[in-house]
């Protein structure tokens, strides 16, 4: 049995886990094996995401402590919990939907990605489609690159009709 200093101390320790990571997903791995729950904290460490396992009251706690508004995130635990802590939004996501090939766990109860809460199980499809903030900045550096690119592809290729077309608009003030 833990002394109410212990239970303070992890307490605070997952306060600052929830601090720390910008995704934050609730599962249920109840029922797993040994070797199955190894392989999905093997799976997890891979991809840089944390796996925990919590009892809920403390992490209710933790939640009330944190900066962070939890909402309707905080109804789900019930049961078994353990956390799932990344700082790209759909890694959890991934990496559950690709265990529940050879399992029916871990079930998804609730996530929360920067600041948007999503409950229940069939939110997975809809979190594996998240995209990462660099993902994002990728496609919009993309996106603010393409005009430039086609122009000077135009200017490159189209360099004596430049200096035709020039060449007309000035004849053409004069």
């Amino acid at each position: 049995m833990r002394t109410r200093e212990q239970k303070a101390q992890l307490i605070d320790e997952l306060t600052q886990k929830l601090s720390e990571y910008e995704v934050i997903y609730i599962v249920d791995i109840l029922g797993l094996n040994a070797q199955i729950t190894s392989d999905l904290r093997r799976a997890c460490y891979g991809s840089d995401v944390k796996l925990q396992v919590v009892k809920n009251t403390m992490l209710q706690q933790a939640m009330d402590k944190s900066d962070k508004d939890f909402g309707e995130l905080k109804d789900v635990l019930v049961g078994n919990s353990a956390l799932m802590l990344s700082n790209v939004g759909n890694q959890p996501a991934k990496i559950i939907k690709n265990f529940r090939k050879k399992s029916d766990k871990p079930v998804l109860k609730g996530a929360w990605i920067e600041e948007s809460v999503y409950l229940g199980d069939n939110q997975l499809d809809t979190l594996i489609n998240i995209k990462s903030k660099e993902e994002l900045l990728g496609e919009l550096i993309g996106l603010l690159q393409s005009p430039a690119k086609n122009v000077i592809s135009a200017l490159k290729s189209g360099g004596g009709k430049l200096a035709g077309i020039l060449k007309t608009l000035s004849e053409k003030s004069e």
